[in-house]
């Protein structure tokens, strides 16, 4: 059974979660509104102005929605500081659906959103931010990526979380941490395994000194002292995170090295990219990316994604929502 099929079950057995997709233009968003309805574990929700009664689904028109002014006002509130006007606030709520989904979140409409699919990840992650916001615990939201490799000798049976892939470009080791410290927690709820944590690098416990490296370090030393109950360590190279042989040679006495199933990666570039060799030539599914650090789920997709991904990141998107309640 995989990683989505496990995660499936969990849900069926949990609360009903109701799942807003603001990308009702999208036909693979159509078509995984199909899936899910036949299945019957979610309620989706899709934002438009077409008629699709012949997905099954609810749709909702946000120029005709009843509670519209009480949104309006409500975000109005809530970025006023920035200098936004009622008139702003109002077409920003009603004409961008993103915008509008992620109210409906807020005010305990449905329990999680997913978008991107039509959408760049800058439109979704900037409704995130902006009105759902992080935790109180983690000053810095951020993205992963679970993969579900064939390789099942490394990582959790083949199954790692990358992290982050989609939102920090260059972050310093204190969001670095940040960035672990959630990944953690969504490596636990979503496998409910143990994860083991390796910061990666170009360099394997100081073959190379520069500035890249030296931050990483200062990043696996304030995780260390931060975080007691999972095994931390880096700065390593992939292969030494992954491959107990490698790992042995470059790393020895790391009670990480060969064995981690948590990457850390050092910038956005070098997430971004491992994911994406990781499921086209490594043929791995790729389900996100997938935010972590926030109140509540709202979750990206790549513009890239099949139908059967964004049941997946539905699913998981059901499961985050359980797990914050």
């Amino acid at each position: 059974m995989d990683m989505i099929e496990k995660i499936k079950k969990r849900v069926e057995m949990g609360e009903r979660k109701k799942i807003v997709f603001p990308e009702s233009m999208d036909e693979r968003v159509l078509e995984a509104a199909k899936i899910l309805k036949e299945e019957d574990i979610i309620d989706v929700l899709l934002i438009g102005e077409e008629d699709l009664k012949d997905i099954g689904c609810e749709i909702i028109n946000p120029k005709e929605y009843p509670d519209r002014d009480q949104l309006v006002s409500t975000f109005y509130d809530l970025r006023k500081h920035k200098g936004i006007t009622m008139e702003d606030a109002k077409k920003m709520v009603l004409e961008d659906y993103p915008t509008f989904a992620a109210m409906l979140l807020k005010t305990g409409v449905v329990d999680g959103m997913v978008s991107g699919a039509a959408h760049s990840s800058a439109d979704t992650l900037r409704v995130a931010l902006q009105i759902i916001k992080t935790v109180p615990e983690i000053k810095t939201a951020s993205t992963f990526f679970l993969m579900e490799t064939k390789e099942k000798e490394f990582g959790l049976n083949g199954v790692f979380l990358y992290s982050d892939c989609g939102m920090i470009q260059n972050p310093t080791s204190e969001e670095l941490v940040d960035i672990a410290k959630s990944s953690i927690v969504s490596f636990r709820m979503l496998t409910e395994e143990e994860p083991v944590v390796a910061f990666l690098s170009h360099s394997t416990y100081g073959s190379s000194k520069c500035p890249d490296t030296e931050k990483v370090v200062k990043a696996v030393e304030l995780a260390k002292s931060e975080i007691k109950d999972v095994l931390v360590d880096g700065e390593m190279q992939f292969d030494a995170a992954i491959i107990k042989e490698i790992g042995e040679k470059k790393a020895p006495g790391s009670p990480v090295a060969g064995r981690a199933n948590v990457l850390i990666f050092p910038d956005l570039d070098a997430g971004n990219i491992a994911y994406k060799i990781t499921e086209r030539l490594g043929h791995a599914k790729a389900y996100g990316p997938l935010t972590q650090g926030l109140l509540k789920p709202v979750n990206d997709l790549s513009r890239g994604c099949s139908a059967l991904d964004i049941v997946g990141v539905a699913y998981i998107t059901a499961l985050q929502s359980e797990r914050r309640e």
